[in-house]
């Protein structure tokens, strides 16, 4: 189950009351830092633009590739470890906004992790140590530590004993 807190709303729905729960000022300074982090060649300067000016937690040696697209509304509710890889145009969200609420909820991405291209990873979830996420799927539950998971919707298709079991047997 994703970990998020839910705020209810009445009347409108809740995106039609975004600048209700976010300042417009804050969406738009992320906005521009992200737009400029996205495609940015270098993973230093990427990270220090969205540590700096985004809040965000980004371990060392970690690389968001091109086009990778941090939550615009509450980046500084993402960590990710160390030597981590986030795939090309990759989506991390921190918030949803539905009907009648909105969530929030804390991403964290632990380190030596593998994230293929073209995934999206919900509000509220955590992905373990060295785990592997295949490209395109949509993380919408925790990842253990060490597994491997993939598609849509998203299942455990190695877990780590499994992995490292593959890995032994290929070595």
């Amino acid at each position: 189950m994703r970990k998020t807190e839910r705020y209810p709303v009445q009347g409108a729905n809740s995106l039609w009351k975004v600048y209700e729960t976010v300042s417009f000022w804050k969406v738009m300074k992320c906005f521009i830092f992200i737009q400029i982090g996205r495609i940015t060649p270098f993973m230093s300067v990427k990270n220090w633009i969205y540590r700096t000016f985004l809040r965000m937690k980004i371990g060392k040696k970690t690389s968001l590739a091109l086009m990778v697209m941090p939550d615009s509304m509450f980046p500084e509710r993402i960590s990710i470890g160390d030597n981590t890889i986030i795939g090309y145009n990759t989506t991390i969200l921190a918030h949803e906004y539905l009907i009648e609420e909105y969530r929030l909820g804390d991403v964290k991405i632990g380190s030596e992790v593998m994230i293929g291209a073209n995934s999206t990873i919900l509000p509220g979830v955590e992905i373990g140590d060295g785990a592997i996420v295949s490209a395109a799927t949509l993380v919408h539950r925790d990842v253990p530590a060490g597994a491997m998971a993939g598609g849509n919707p998203m299942r455990i298709i190695y877990t780590a004993e499994e992995m490292a079991e593959r890995k032994r047997k290929n070595s």
